[in-house]
């Protein structure tokens, strides 16, 4: 009975390091495939290249403003507009100062913070969020080995 409870050990030691390489495998794969959509994404000067493109800046005017901004205050930081201020000029014809604009639409959706009409296209946007996101989130090689010595921890513990 001595040497069947030995066997069945075994057994269990071998499938348990069978699945601990299985995930550490499964973990290189998820993590390589991450880096692999990275050219998937778009950075922040990238994304900031294309507002410019699609809703370019210009300077402040009160007389004789060739770029017809009708408002007086920029609507995110309610400062007014001043002469010789750079602001951006949506399509939805809301304007705002540039910095404040460009970093509103670097948030999340990328609308315009009055109407809320889309200023970029949704797949920029998503490009842009999946950079943003893997800036904020690469741990890579730090997480699996925490992952190895969580389940090297767990399996040791159950055989003493």
């Amino acid at each position: 009975m001595a040497s069947l409870s030995q066997i069945l050990g075994q057994i269990y030691t071998m499938a348990m390091l069978f699945f601990s390489v299985l995930l550490l495998e499964l973990a290189i794969l998820i993590h390589g495939a991450a880096h692999a959509t990275a050219h998937r994404s778009i950075t922040t000067d990238q994304f900031l290249k294309i507002v410019d493109k699609k809703a370019p800046s210009g300077r402040y005017s009160a007389a004789g403003n060739s770029l017809g901004f009708p408002a007086a205050e920029c609507s995110v930081c309610l400062s007014p507009f001043e002469e010789g201020d750079e602001v951006r000029k949506l399509k939805c014809k809301h304007t705002f100062h540039k910095g404040c604009v460009d970093t509103w639409l670097q948030q999340d959706a990328a609308t315009c913070p009055l109407c809320r009409r889309p200023v970029l296209p949704v797949d920029v946007v998503v490009k842009h969020r999946n950079h943003r996101l893997r800036e904020h989130y690469d741990g890579g090689e730090e997480e699996i080995m925490i992952m190895l010595y969580a389940l090297h921890g767990n399996f040791l513990r159950r055989f003493s």
